[in-house]
């Protein structure tokens, strides 16, 4: 089958992104407001801009209520997040994470999310993430306003945090982060078997 894109209305152009480009790994991305609420909502859209310096790239697909989400207004509002990677222990709490709550409510208590104090920026990482990324705003730069478009966040890596038992011979072992990454609708995989293949 082609599809061409300009036939398609948004929700079909949204599956067939979504559904094809799989597994996605998720950005549970924590912010704290200026009135001091902590947020934490997973985002699918997600990888590394940039190596040197060290970046992280996001895109918030915009709400078809045109309402701006939380963790971007929290982020052009103090500059700061924790980008905390999910495993399969946390696969459930952080697809509660992904609720809609109102400003004043947190979605470390809804979700009933263990977390500490960040080393480097005010928002609170998730305790038994894995992996975290401590990062500053870098830019945002909208694709488009309309309902559905895309709204990509840069992110400067200020800190990494990584479980000691995972990093081995300066390398984080792959097979034992036991990774969750984002599917189409609402499924994910999981990590079985992780295979080895050299490159040319």
């Amino acid at each position: 089958m082609i599809f061409d894109v300009s036939d398609l209305e948004n929700q079909e152009k949204y599956r067939l992104l979504n559904g094809g480009v799989t597994p996605r790994p998720i950005a549970w991305v924590s912010t704290r407001s200026s009135d001091n609420i902590d947020n934490l909502a997973p985002y699918s859209f997600f990888t590394v801009a940039s190596c040197n310096p060290p970046v992280l790239l996001y895109t918030q697909v915009n709400p078809r209520t045109g309402v701006q989400k939380d963790t971007l207004r929290n982020l052009i509002e103090t500059g700061e997040c924790v980008v905390n990677i999910v495993n399969a222990a946390l696969l459930e709490k952080m697809s509660l994470t992904s609720t809609t709550l109102n400003m004043d409510e947190s979605e470390f208590d809804f979700a009933d999310v263990s977390h500490c104090a960040s080393d480097k920026v005010q928002p609170r990482s998730v305790k038994d993430s894995p992996i975290r990324y401590e990062c500053t705003l870098r830019e945002v730069i909208s694709i488009s306003d309309l309902p559905m478009g895309g709204t990509v966040v840069l992110l400067d890596v200020k800190s990494i945090y990584v479980q000691d038992d995972l990093y081995e011979n300066g390398i984080i072992n792959q097979q034992l982060i036991d990774s969750v990454g984002k599917m189409g609708g609402d499924h994910y995989s999981l990590i079985s078997e992780c295979v080895e293949l050299k490159r040319p």
